[in-house]
């Protein structure tokens, strides 16, 4: 009886999980390559979620908020969020960690450079918060969500940011303008 009892601890413990759908280990996400650690194909449809900001335009120093967040109620377990130059491969700007379900990463031996999930709790949307680095070019943020262990999506862009470099636009990223009237009656 005791062997028994042995045997379904170690089916339930080992096995369950997986016939479950549950990862058996918090799943993560390659910085350069953004494939998770595991063997499955990424999907090739149109990708239910979307990455949302909060201004199109940023300064050095700006804080661009970023929404990453189910378009539908499939949710989402895992994920890894980065902000790429066009055509760039590294992770550009530091995040700060503002949700409880994301954690920064380092990439590059940039602290931060990256943000992703601290468990793989099913989740409908997270919200952080992007500080823009000097000397950069138009970027976009990109990321990798994981449905579930048997589908992912790879590269899913938020629209493109612009560097404004001139003091028309203040430390939030909207604009800052002086006008000034004459009117000779």
């Amino acid at each position: 009886m005791r062997r028994r009892s042995c045997f379904v601890f170690l089916f339930c413990g080992i096995f369950l999980p997986r016939i479950l759908g549950f990862p058996q280990a918090n799943t993560s996400i390659d910085c350069d390559s953004l494939l998770p650690n595991y063997q499955t194909e990424p999907q090739t449809s149109a990708p239910p979620y979307l990455i949302a900001v909060s201004f199109d335009n940023f300064e050095p120093g700006n804080e661009i908020q970023v929404t990453l967040e189910a378009l539908k109620d499939v949710g989402f377990k895992g994920f890894n969020l980065q902000a790429r130059e066009i055509e760039g491969d590294v992770p550009v700007g530091t995040f700060k960690i503002t949700d409880p379900n994301t954690k920064g990463l380092e990439c590059h031996n940039v602290t931060n450079s990256a943000v992703s999930h601290t468990n793989s709790d099913v989740k409908q949307k997270v919200t952080t918060t992007w500080i823009a680095p000097r000397d950069v070019r138009d970027l976009q943020f990109i990321a990798t969500v994981v449905q579930d262990l048997e589908k992912f999506w790879v590269g899913i862009q938020s629209k493109t940011l612009t560097p404004t470099h001139s003091e028309s636009v203040n430390g939030t990223g909207k604009s800052k303008r002086k006008v000034c009237f004459e009117c000779i009656c």
